[in-house]
């Protein structure tokens, strides 16, 4: 990155950094706890967590903020890998584009934040608003919807098996909606800006369409994987379509960051473009005049308004619609009559089986100074399965919700998402590590099939190897965790590797850093062995 571009980015991270320490004094206040000044993203981290302890748990900051479970796991989540990004900085201090996009987001988060707490009086401005500024974002809003329908009508050029496609997968009664919104039945342009990106960002489509266009590594790597990245920065772009479509102009916050996560997402469909590897050419839907722009957003305001917003985010993979088919209502005519004979003829036995009862057994005798209290029982409801309590809660069900109620010690949520079948990694609990938050790491060890990492001895072992090198203890816990998961052949003999390496150090040179590194290789040897 050259000179130029790494000012382009010091400047607006730093400038995010300001308006973040600037509304950590007054967030904090609110939740009781009293400082002068704002510090890092780390440090406000960790006031954050104070303060949930002082008020007794994380849905009462989320009361006070006026924000529901979910929103307050983003708002988590979001600071937290900004703090991971950047973990400690000084002014001057190179910054990639990457980072500065995590700080953009978490600001974006600030700025819901104020929306809905209007106690909250922090700017959150980074730069004046160009002219021009406004009307760059909606050609960028309306080329991203073009290059999804682009993208996805390349792997499926003709109407008829796309629309047995989207029967199959997402039901015959959201595919009749679609092709009556759409103009001359097309299926895709009745779709939600959400359903469009799900086509794109489902796991076994990415995989199986998708994977060789994005694969460019100099972008979308702000998350562990491209696909993740890229169905993050869309949601983003979502929020951001709504405003527009909602007439309300954008932040400069909401500009810049879309700014650079359209470049991250045009950018490897442009590469494919001129290496010849597709026909779809992202620079040419923004040479668009401006009328046609407008039309395009007055067509869009028009369909959101009969479908009702677009408001749910992204999903992670595409969800198989109810495999029964409903009921014809002659069907359900029969049934019910059905029903209502059994029923009938289970109630004639009853009343001749007690009849017959009654008549026959003797009276009980009550015991003098005794009375016979009779209790009768409520009727049983059907409980709510563990996703639709999350759903109720306001909270997506995904992964990275998951991780964040990981992350904050939430063992009410993370049980919800156990119980409902999602999977987690052994990656996840090392925040809930060094936070201290045992709770939620033992409800995790009641779950080891859930616990979807292929290889996650290596990264776990050198994290917690260099968490001891640091001070940490080796618990009971850590030891749980290791003879879980890592009493292996491969994971031992590799342990066993290091050992003796360690050993041959201290014999070559004695120093009190080698024997420590000895002495950690052989608990951790003893732990899984």
């Amino acid at each position: 990155m050259t000179n130029s571009a790494l000012q382009a980015t010091c400047t607006p991270f730093e400038h995010c950094l300001g308006i973040i320490r600037q509304a950590s004094v007054e967030i904090l206040l609110m939740l009781g706890v009293r400082i002068s000044e704002g510090k890092d993203p780390r440090w406000f981290l960790e006031q954050l967590d104070q303060a949930r302890l002082n008020l007794g748990g994380w849905g009462v900051v989320a009361r006070r903020l006026q924000m529901n479970d979910a929103q307050l796991s983003q708002f988590t989540l979001r600071l937290r890998h900004l703090q991971q990004s950047v973990p400690q900085y000084e002014n001057g201090q190179d910054v990639s584009e990457n980072q500065l996009i995590s700080a953009l987001r978490f600001v974006a988060s600030l700025e819901q934040l104020r929306q809905q707490q209007p106690i909250l009086k922090y700017q959150t401005e980074i730069a004046p608003v160009e002219p021009d500024a406004q009307m760059r974002a909606q050609r960028q809003l309306r080329a991203l919807e073009l290059i999804l329908k682009s993208l996805i009508a390349k792997v499926w050029p003709d109407q008829h098996p796309l629309n047995s496609f989207l029967k199959q997968h997402f039901g015959g009664e959201r595919l009749r909606r679609w092709l009556k919104l759409g103009e001359g039945h097309d299926a895709l342009d009745g779709m939600m800006f959400s359903e469009l990106a799900l086509m794109v960002v489902d796991k076994k489509l990415f995989v199986r369409h998708f994977s060789d266009i994005f694969n460019d590594t100099s972008v979308l790597m702000s998350f562990v994987e491209p696909r993740i990245t890229l169905r993050m920065f869309l949601d983003d772009c979502r929020l951001s379509r709504n405003c527009v479509i909602a007439q309300q102009p954008l932040t400069s916050v909401q500009l810049l960051l879309l700014e650079y996560q359209y470049r991250q997402i045009t950018h490897p469909v442009q590469r494919a473009f001129e290496e010849r590897r597709t026909r779809i050419n992202p620079a040419s839907y923004l040479e668009s005049d401006e009328a046609m722009v407008r039309q395009f957003w007055q067509a869009a305001k028009q369909k959101d308004e009969q479908t009702g917003g677009d408001k749910q985010e992204i999903a992670d993979s595409i969800d198989p619609p109810e495999k029964r088919a409903k009921r014809t209502a002659e069907e359900r005519e029969q049934l019910i009559s059905g029903m209502l004979w059994v029923a009938v003829g289970v109630m004639v036995l009853v009343i001749s089986l007690g009849a017959f009862w009654l008549f026959t057994s003797p009276s009980p005798q009550a015991s003098s100074g005794q009375s016979v209290e009779i209790v009768q029982e409520e009727p049983r409801r059907d409980a709510p399965t563990a996703r639709e309590a999350v759903t109720r809660m306001g909270i997506t069900w995904d992964a990275f919700n998951m991780r964040a109620a990981i992350e904050r010690n939430d063992t009410r949520v993370t049980s919800l998402f156990l119980q409902g079948g999602m999977d987690w990694r052994l990656a996840w609990t090392e925040p809930a590590f060094a936070a201290g938050n045992t709770e939620v790491l033992r409800l995790l060890l009641r779950y080891p099939s859930q616990m979807s990492e292929s290889k996650p001895c290596r990264q776990f072992m050198t994290s917690l190897s260099h968490a001891m090198l640091n001070g940490t203890s080796l618990t009971s816990l850590h030891k749980s965790y290791l003879q879980s998961f890592c009493s292996v052949p491969a994971v031992i003999a590799r342990q066993q590797y290091d050992l003796e390496q360690a050993e041959l150090r201290v014999r070559a040179q004695p120093s009190s850093e080698n024997k420590k590194w000895q002495k950690i290789h052989a608990e951790l040897y003893d732990a899984i062995n």
